[in-house]
């Protein structure tokens, strides 16, 4: 008879003790900790990589690929992260079997790049870049230490009227915000020049805007509430819950910091944010961003993708007014869709202001006072039926129609290749 501690061969083996491994199992163990880590890795990386590839600047973006890019960036962080547990299982395991150290050490890399790409994915990198102003800080017109010719955003809702420097604005580019209890969020996107202000409720329901990436070269925002994603220059939703919702235009004007502080002397500038106030643009910023490359082709148009616009949209057309030509003229009227409009320039010769005048088929007709001597009141103009004189704010200051005033045109400045991007059947201005 055999003893206990011998197998039926005569081979010795101790009782309870655990039988090695067969090879062939070990091996298909370690192929399949290796699949594991590459795959794990493999995928957190891509979560992060092809949203940072599709939403870059300088980059064209057609809608197909941001739908995606959006819809990866999305679900990202929950990807991720599960094969980033996935990997350090791996790993776990294969330290637990003591597998050979090269495989240990292999899966260690790759489990240290799974969780660093799942962590990434919870970054927002554009506000690394522009970091945001979570609770803006104001100070009085008065007190405020803003250059005389340097531009602001200028926002009045009840009576509440208060001033975004631009240079301010281009860095953070969205300050969310409450005047005269209406929420408004305030943005610009230096890339395409435009500053635009927009109404923060939606459906009955008050977002809060974050800066998500940029799209052809305007900005995106996401909104926290729902992760829909808008689009800066229109308003417009183009992914998530909301998408194809547009936000309702607050009215504001870009005038020079001197001009709106003449008109609205209690006012509240927007102060810089201390922390990142040294990197704001200098004062020349439009020179640099002129020689920024563009994705959107406008060669067919003829005209330079930097050629500075006012764009206005009325009764459903649009029609794009070079900046300089205004300038140059000081004041112009025409027509869009049967409306017709007045655009002005401020007495300090950089503001421009846009207004609708009279429905009726022969309007009243204006012309500039720039270069006359100004009467009392800051007259800019005067009317050709009554010879009234009228100022900046598009209101009478004399005359028959003493005290009344034209109705403002919503317009903001754009350049060329973000106006057409997305006014495709735009008319232009070229007198």
């Amino acid at each position: 008879m055999t003893s206990p501690d011998q197998s039926r061969n005569g081979n010795a083996y101790v009782v309870g003790a655990k039988p090695k491994q067969a090879p062939v199992a070990k091996s298909a163990k370690i192929r399949l900790a290796i699949w594991v880590g590459l795959l794990g890795t493999l995928v957190s990386l891509l979560c992060l990589a092809i949203p940072m590839y599709v939403i870059r600047p300088f980059r064209p973006q057609d809608p197909w690929q941001l739908d995606v890019a959006l819809t990866v960036r999305g679900i990202a962080p929950w990807i991720s992260t599960a094969c980033a547990m996935a990997t350090l299982a791996s790993l776990s395991r294969a330290w637990l079997d003591r597998m050979r150290l090269w495989l240990r050490i292999a899966l260690a890399t790759l489990s240290l790049a799974a969780v660093v790409g799942a962590v990434l994915t919870h970054v927002n990198v554009f506000e690394i870049m522009f970091h945001p102003y979570p609770e803006p800080v104001f100070e009085s017109a008065a007190s405020a230490k803003v250059d005389s010719d340097d531009k602001v955003l200028s926002v009045t809702v009840h009576g509440e009227s208060r001033a975004y420097p631009i240079r301010t604005m281009g860095y953070h580019h969205i300050v969310n915000d409450t005047v005269g209890d209406s929420p408004i969020a305030v943005t610009y996107c230096t890339l395409c020049h435009t500053g635009l202000v927009w109404s923060r409720v939606v459906a009955g329901q008050t977002l809060h805007f974050r800066l998500a990436g940029i799209n052809n070269g305007n900005a995106l925002m996401r909104d926290e509430e729902t992760s829909s994603i808008w689009q800066q220059s229109t308003g417009i939703a183009i992914f998530g819950p909301f998408r194809g919702r547009q936000l309702q235009l607050v009215h504001c004007d870009e005038l020079t910091f001197a001009l709106w502080r003449k008109e609205v002397p209690n006012g509240m500038v927007l102060k810089p944010d201390a922390q990142h106030a040294g990197e704001y643009d200098d004062k020349d910023w439009e020179k640099h961003v002129e020689q920024t490359r563009t994705v959107v082709d406008t060669s067919k148009s003829g005209i330079s993708p930097h050629e500075l616009m006012l764009g206005v949209t009325v009764a459903g057309a649009s029609k794009a007014f070079p900046v300089k030509s205004i300038l140059a003229a000081k004041l112009i009227q025409d027509r869009i869709a049967n409306i017709h409009l007045l655009f002005v320039v401020g007495p300090d010769h950089a503001s421009i202001r846009a207004f609708k005048v009279d429905d009726d088929a022969e309007p009243m007709v204006f012309v500039s006072t720039a270069d006359s001597a100004l009467p009392a009141g800051g007259a800019i103009m005067r009317d050709a039926e009554t010879g009234s004189d009228w100022n900046f704010q598009g209101c009478a200051i004399d005359g028959t129609p003493a005290g009344r005033c034209l109705e403002p045109v919503d317009s903001f400045k754009d350049y060329w290749f973000d106006w057409m991007n997305h006014h495709p059947g735009t008319l232009v201005f070229r007198s």
